[in-house]
């Protein structure tokens, strides 16, 4: 037995022997020919103009980057407000590197944020991108608040600290409070709804409204589509029309069989004033509220039916309800409020009065 195994080995160590004579898996030099181009750099995070907050004054970010080259990197040099953070001289992947460098001391103010990539042939490559970190100040929500848009320089939801999402180039104005979100044309902001909507829904917020375009939506929570009369049976569409001087702020419910309207629930002559809006949704019954005040409601005889809404559209009727032009508002929003329960003519109150003045 032991003199089948020996020989069992020895065949095997010929084969190997043979196979590395023969070249079975040769490895040969390709030319990579000439660096004709420079080094491509791109930074993920943070983007250009974007808004870091955190609940602390010295904050900790991460930047994330990549350096590549079509023939070889030299070097990848980071630079953090005119100082080196990082210098990479070696590279797993000669031609590519992608990194995270962890940075934990970032203070309020502006900052800017510098990648240089340097290829063999000395060619380089440098990106650029400038930012803010603001400290946000701790915040108490009410029962049942979920979301809460301050809109004071960034689109941060002030509870669980996450950004809303951005479409287009909005921009922020003086507001009711501090900052507010000023609205620009195929510009708004999005939230998810899930956790947001349900059978008891309310929001409240203030607006200074701009009658140009005479129409757009104000918010919109609907399934895809562009509110056509099936689409319009999800979901909830608040919008404003009108002419220059006189503005018709309306609503839209749809309960899965049919949708159902209160439309205008007020009016609002323009001027340089700000209307507070609050809606407090139940199974059966919404009540609407304007500067404090009940001016109205709207009987359900059906829940809101929220299949296919994921999203909260603020300051605009896309993406999913265009179908009469409700674009995008360029009005001003401010102190923005979501709740996963109806509030009470109280709470309506106690948001109105925290920034009436």
């Amino acid at each position: 037995m032991k003199s089948l195994k020996y020989i069992l080995f020895a065949c095997l160590i010929t084969v190997l022997a043979v196979s590395c004579r023969k070249g079975l898996d040769p490895i040969n030099y390709v030319d990579p020919g000439p660096d004709l181009e420079p080094p491509v750099v791109v930074i993920t995070d943070p983007t250009d103009g974007k808004v870091v907050v955190t609940t602390d004054s010295v904050g900790v970010a991460t930047f994330k980057f990549a350096a590549s080259d079509d023939i070889e990197l030299k070097s990848v040099t980071v630079t953090f407000d005119g100082t080196v953070l990082a210098s990479y001289t070696s590279f797993t992947d000669y031609r590519r590197m992608a990194q995270n460098l962890v940075y934990n001391h970032l203070l309020d103010g502006n900052h800017t944020l510098t990648v240089n990539a340097v290829d063999q042939t000395d060619k380089s490559t440098t990106k650029t991108v400038n930012f803010k970190k603001v400290t946000a100040p701790p915040y108490d929500p009410m029962e049942g608040e979920v979301i809460y848009l301050p809109f004071d320089g960034s689109y941060l939801n002030y509870i669980g600290y996450t950004m809303a999402g951005v479409v287009g180039t909005p921009g922020f104005a003086p507001g009711k409070k501090n900052d507010a979100y000023a609205g620009a044309t195929d510009a708004y902001v999005t939230y998810p709804s899930a956790g947001v909507v349900g059978d008891e829904f309310s929001f409240a917020f203030w607006i200074k409204i701009n009658p140009t375009p005479l129409r757009s939506g104000v918010v919109v929570i609907g399934p895809p589509g562009t509110g056509s009369d099936a689409d319009r049976k999800f979901g909830l569409r608040m919008f404003r029309e009108g002419t220059a001087t006189k503005q018709n702020i309306g609503l839209n419910v749809g309960i899965g069989t049919v949708d159902v309207w209160n439309n205008p629930f007020t009016i609002v002559t323009v001027s340089e004033d700000w209307v507070h809006i609050a809606l407090a949704i139940s199974p059966s019954y919404i009540k609407i509220y304007v500067n404090g005040d009940t001016v109205t409601g709207l009987a359900l005889k059906s829940k809101i039916d929220w299949t296919g809404c994921n999203s909260i559209s603020i300051a605009s009727g896309q993406p999913t309800f265009t179908i009469w032009e409700h674009f995008s508002d360029l009005s001003l929003y401010d102190e923005m409020h979501f709740f996963n329960r109806t509030i009470t003519a109280e709470d309506v109150q106690k948001l109105y009065n925290l920034t009436k003045k």
